[in-house]
């Protein structure tokens, strides 16, 4: 085990190594300046770019950069928060957004798992319906239009929710975004977790288990549903980033101070810093995510080797 985590970890530092390489030489050489502002002469920028360390060959900002990054610092913002140190401006707004996409991923995927089972295991022709409509809806229609229609029905008309986030109810102001975003997650989980328990329910030792009268509920518990989590858990690592930045036209239609508003506003002001470090902690996000995963696949299955042995 502590060998298989030392050579993952390894591959996942020299990975993040090469998308902060790519990241940061692509915003350097893009068009445009962070600071863009018409009232500021050209010596007034080159004292900026003085200022900041980037007048300094590209080569050198980026191990300064490095540098600065291992000790925990971020940067600061040039031009949206001027001088502000981005991990006050994450450590403000990130818990928020994790909060939503965590949130979004276990009910999706606990109703997903549900409704995947039970449309495999019981052969009702209403159950089976539920399961193509919900299924076909959360696949086909974006998260976008689910919020609306909710924004519609709870909070415009029957106004059992707040319209927009409050922070005095935030537990109230989330249902809805948190919904929007699990129905999408509800249908692929539910898809696979079906497709993969008709399979199990005609493996032998599943009807050997069903010749010795073990009652249904055990059956579904400790076979089916353990067996069908594997490639539920394969999917769930994609999901849940896509959750986390899928989520910035949600968090705008709520108005939610996520990090949504603040990468919209980075982007569009070329914030070089604001972008590399928000693209650096989801792609460090969906890394982690990923090495937890695998660890599931020998939880769950035993058969699965560790250190690239064979199964």
């Amino acid at each position: 085990m502590a060998r298989y985590l030392g050579k993952r970890i390894a591959i996942s530092i020299v990975t993040l190594f090469v998308i902060l390489l790519i990241l940061f030489l692509l915003l350097q050489y893009m068009p445009g300046s962070p600071f863009n502002d018409a009232k500021l002469s050209q010596e007034q920028v080159a004292v900026l770019k003085e200022k900041y360390g980037l007048d300094q060959p590209v080569i050198i900002q980026f191990f300064r950069y490095i540098g600065n990054m291992m000790r925990g610092d971020m940067g600061v913002s040039y031009s949206i928060s001027a001088n502000t140190p981005i991990t006050e401006l994450l450590a403000n707004r990130f818990p928020l957004t994790l909060k939503i996409g965590f949130l979004s991923m276990i009910f999706g995927t606990v109703m997903g798992i549900a409704l995947g089972l039970l449309a495999a295991f019981f052969k009702n022709k209403l159950l089976r319906a539920v399961y193509s409509i919900l299924t076909l809806l959360g696949v086909a229609v974006p998260s976008y239009l689910f919020a609306m229609f909710f924004s519609y029905v709870l909070g415009f008309k029957t106004k059992l929710l707040p319209l927009l986030y409050d922070y005095r109810e935030p537990g109230a102001t989330l249902v809805m975004p948190i919904m929007a975003l699990s129905i999408m997650v509800m249908a692929v989980i539910a898809r696979f977790t079906k497709a993969e328990a008709q399979d199990v329910m005609k493996s032998d030792y599943v009807m050997l288990a069903k010749c010795q009268g073990m009652s249904s509920g055990t059956i579904m518990v400790k076979y089916i549903l353990r067996n069908s989590l594997i490639q539920v858990i394969t999917v769930m690592a994609g999901l849940l980033v896509g959750l986390l930045t899928g989520s910035l036209v949600i968090e705008q239609m709520f108005s939610i101070p996520g990090v949504g508003a603040l990468l919209t506003n980075a982007i569009s002001n070329n914030d070089y810093n604001v972008v590399i470090a928000l693209s650096f902690v989801y792609s460090a996000l969906y890394i982690v995510v990923m090495l937890i995963l695998d660890i599931l696949y020998c939880v769950i299955d035993p058969r699965v080797r560790l250190g690239g042995k064979a199964e």
